[in-house]
């Protein structure tokens, strides 16, 4: 889905010493990546202290050694998540670091998305750090300067319904894990679009928009199919792109013909999109971007959940939080 790259960024903060697994750790400098230490030698607090103070804060590992690297954090991240080893900060690498690695992996391997219970970890997590930590929204920094925006764009539109639905609405965690489930998976049809179309600088052509526009659809078909997501998450990956006016598609759903968590995720993915450009980048505030939906976007979106959305992003305790 993304362009293919040959090392994987690695947050300094979400590794532990010793006992993180033996890989080989690359440093980028001027563009070049460079060997810092090969498999076979223990990456030691004094490492951790050194490249720190060096201001590093990412390390990169080679995509044939993620799968070690999935799991191992994927294993990990309860027990620090509950811990206090780790600065709020610091948990808020381990979430970012976590949520991209299982979205690149899943988009990459779309075979992965049977493993629910692995997506249901994730998404117990996410709902662990949103929910224990105080300055959630404000930890959680998303980095995106590695080409990863489809997956980080992911994380940001599910952490952003998860905080809108418990804002909104008086869920069951079951029901809040099938809200997780399908906006982390939300833009999944985009596998099936083609890259020159995804990574297109300019505008689409009228071509290029309908066959963007069956992602939906298409995500929705080959979830259905593996007959493992819960009605609910398989809503949101089909009627995300609805809109209230009747405008969106693929049905052309109007109003509370469009299931109630679709509509969530579907603001927080525009909010996200108006916020964040392709290189991680704020594009505008939080005010700015409820504006344009209140008011150039009238009637796409529901009046209730966009005051939800308000209530939630614009406070300054929250204008840090890369949206």
């Amino acid at each position: 889905m993304e362009t293919k790259e040959l090392f994987v960024p690695i947050s300094l903060e979400s590794i532990e010493p010793v006992i993180f697994p033996d890989v080989a750790l690359y440093i980028k400098t001027g563009g070049n990546y460079v060997l810092y230490k090969n498999n076979g030698r223990d990456f030691s607090a004094h490492d951790h202290e050194r490249l720190s103070k060096h201001g590093v804060e990412f390390v990169f590992v080679s995509k044939n050694d993620m799968d070690v690297i999935t799991s191992y954090m994927e294993e990990a991240a309860e027990r620090l998540l509950k811990g206090d080893t780790l600065t709020s900060r610091a948990k808020g690498k381990m979430i970012y670091q976590t949520s991209i690695n299982f979205v690149d992996d899943i988009f990459n391997n779309p075979e992965k998305s049977t493993d629910l219970n692995r997506t249901r970890r994730l998404i117990e997590n996410l709902m662990l750090y949103l929910s224990d930590e105080p300055d959630a929204i404000s930890s959680l920094e998303t980095v995106m300067l590695h080409n990863y925006h489809t997956f980080v764009h992911s994380l940001q539109v599910a952490s952003l319904s998860l905080l809108m639905h418990s804002e909104a609405y008086s869920l069951s965690r079951d029901e809040m894990l099938d809200v997780g489930t399908g906006a982390i998976l939300h833009d999944f049809g985009k596998i099936f679009v083609p890259q020159g179309i995804l990574n297109k600088n300019g505008k689409l052509n009228e071509t290029e928009i309908e066959i963007l526009k069956r992602h939906p659809e298409e995500g929705f078909v080959y979830l259905q199919n593996k007959g493992v997501l819960t009605p609910v998450a398989l809503s949101i990956v089909r009627f995300h792109h609805e809109r209230c006016n009747g405008s969106g598609y693929p049905l052309g759903l109007e109003n509370n013909e469009i299931p109630r968590s679709a509509q969530v995720t579907g603001i927080a993915d525009v909010y996200c999109t108006l916020t964040t450009d392709h290189h991680g980048n704020k594009t505008m505030p939080p005010h700015v971007a409820v504006q344009i939906m209140e008011n150039q976007m009238n009637g796409l979106f529901s009046p209730h959940l966009l005051g939800t959305l308000e209530k939630l992003v614009c406070t300054e305790e929250v204008q840090q939080f890369i949206l």
